[in-house]
């Protein structure tokens, strides 16, 4: 069998009609009738029977059609993989670059990023995929990306590495307040990932024994920054979020030394993937990009 029959038996399996499946296979019923023979033919089994209503799916057949999207799946990953590894287009490197992305990173600086890297790429195709920074590296690990850009320190065993920025955090609010006072004063809290939250928490215990007062709960860090423009309240800002804002107080978090506590963003893959030209030509790009560019990530 190859990897036409497995279309055929998919098409056909969600139609139970021949010339349904046929149609929508751009090809005539005789041959596909004479597909399913040979097809039968080379298993041995019988893999449909013909009823009035349409084909009823054996059980033979019902595992064949369970088994085609995995058959299917490991098809294109197969053929994927070589066209990244050699293909060019002219002197131009060619493919899809498949990226696992932290939400933040996704919305404020991946569209730059992919601006300057198609003006000098315009053949790669891109893939992306976007959640919270601890499943993005999960993604990476499993290898269902080729790069993951993460935000804050999370596992990194088995990979490679490449730091893109560090950040302060600051608790941020309209008014100018006294850091004494936090406690009492109304918090504007978001859903942050783990690393951020803890962090912030891991700041609180060291600073203060009371709970804060957290007086509107959000679900974006979008969301509480316009609450903090609105003067509804304090809240713990990145500084890469405020960089279009001027007009706000800020106090950056510091440890027991008085140093900055930074957050830190990393692009992370696995060092055999290098060896794919698309993968190659976008890491380079990144390592070389503040170089490259006035906008410094």
């Amino acid at each position: 069998m190859d990897y036409r029959d497995w279309e055929i038996l998919k098409v056909l399996y969600s139609q139970k009609n021949l010339t349904k499946a046929a149609r929508l296979l751009f090809i005539t019923q005789p041959a596909l009738t004479n597909r399913l023979k040979h097809m039968q033919e080379e298993l041995g089994v019988k893999i449909v029977t013909r009823e009035s209503r349409g084909v009823h799916f054996t059980p033979q057949g019902e595992y064949l059609v369970q088994c085609a999207d995995d058959i299917i799946a490991q098809y294109n990953k197969i053929k994927e993989h070589v066209r990244n590894m050699n293909e060019t287009f002219g002197n131009e490197v060619v493919g899809t670059l498949k990226l696992g992305v932290s939400n933040f990173f996704a919305n404020y600086e991946l569209p730059h990023i992919l601006k300057l890297f198609r003006n000098q790429y315009p053949h790669v195709e891109f893939k992306v995929i976007s959640g919270w920074s601890k499943d993005v590296t999960k993604l990476i690990h499993n290898k269902d990306v080729h790069i993951g850009f993460v935000r804050g320190d999370y596992s990194s065993r088995g990979l490679k590495k490449h730091l893109l920025y560090e950040e302060t955090v600051s608790v941020t609010s309209r008014e100018i307040i006294d850091i004494v006072d936090l406690p009492n004063l109304p918090r504007i809290d978001y859903n942050g990932d783990f690393l951020l939250k803890s962090l912030i928490d891991n700041w609180w215990a060291e600073n203060y024994s009371q709970s804060p007062f957290i007086s509107i709960e959000v679900d974006q860090v979008d969301t509480c920054k316009e609450m903090v423009i609105n003067g509804l309240g304090y809240g713990f800002l990145s500084s890469r979020i405020l960089n279009d804002v001027d007009d706000l107080y800020k106090i950056v978090l510091t440890d027991s030394k008085g140093s900055p506590i930074l957050r830190r963003t990393w692009m992370y893959y696995h060092k055999e993937s290098l060896e794919w030209n698309v993968v190659k030509a976008f890491v380079n790009f990144l390592e070389t990009l503040d170089t490259m560019d006035s906008k410094k990530l």
